[in-house]
């Protein structure tokens, strides 16, 4: 695995990635505007295809109306069972940052190719329950790694503190790329992510749903 020198988690930059979906779509352009006027370093954008996971939210269009309305930094989930029939298309639309699946049965390696030949940033994502062992025959093709911290597809679900392991092990093993947790964020789950190793968050409802976003992406941003 190729590395750069390892950096103390404590003094990573931490970067606040709003999700979408906890975004009023009825005035979507609004929304966008407000979380990164508030200091977003980057939107992450959930893509389910109702097969990997049993819900559908949307695909390349979306994103294209997205890439249109703001030049912020797009960081596209993608939790599809065919990546590699797909991630052409979504970096076609505009997105920045392109992550799949290790679970998936396609040729991951194949995508994360693909989105490194078309200029894009590629990453691994694991699921909750997947090893670490999953994701390490990727990391060479991926330049960042994705933590779920909750099982993709299913809403209101808690915080699982198990998954830090696999940050730790990641920052132990020198690994020095971005990690970015995406489940369950918010003001008590954040110092536990950034103190195990954790520099991009993502988070809903702990941005989106609070009336002041700024301060809400200061508060996540501040516990580092």
């Amino acid at each position: 695995m190729a590395v750069a020198p390892s950096t103390a988690p404590t003094t990573r930059q931490v970067q606040i990635a709003p999700s979408i979906l906890s975004a009023d779509f009825a005035k979507l352009a609004v929304e966008i505007e407000s979380v990164v006027a508030a200091g977003a370093d980057l939107l992450h954008l959930d893509v389910m295809d109702g097969h990997f996971v049993p819900n559908i939210t949307f695909g390349p269009p979306l994103v294209a109306s997205i890439r249109k309305a703001t030049r912020a930094t797009l960081d596209c989930h993608l939790m599809i069972s065919d990546p590699v029939k797909y991630v052409g298309a979504f970096c076609d639309a505009g997105a920045d940052w392109v992550s799949v699946h290790a679970e998936v049965e396609g040729d991951v390696r194949r995508a994360l190719e693909i989105v490194r030949s078309m200029g894009k940033v590629p990453g691994i994502v694991l699921n909750p329950d997947t090893p670490l062992d999953r994701a390490r025959p990727h990391l060479d093709h991926a330049s960042f790694v994705l933590i779920m911290s909750v099982y993709p597809g299913f809403g209101g679900q808690s915080f699982i503190p198990a998954v830090l392991d696999k940050i730790r092990a990641l920052r132990r093993e020198g690994y020095s790329g971005p990690i970015e947790i995406d489940g369950g964020i918010n003001a008590e789950t954040a110092p536990l992510a950034i103190a195990a190793g954790a520099d991009v968050l993502v988070a809903g409802s702990a941005v989106f749903g609070k009336p002041d976003r700024a301060a809400a992406i200061k508060a996540l941003r501040g516990r580092a």
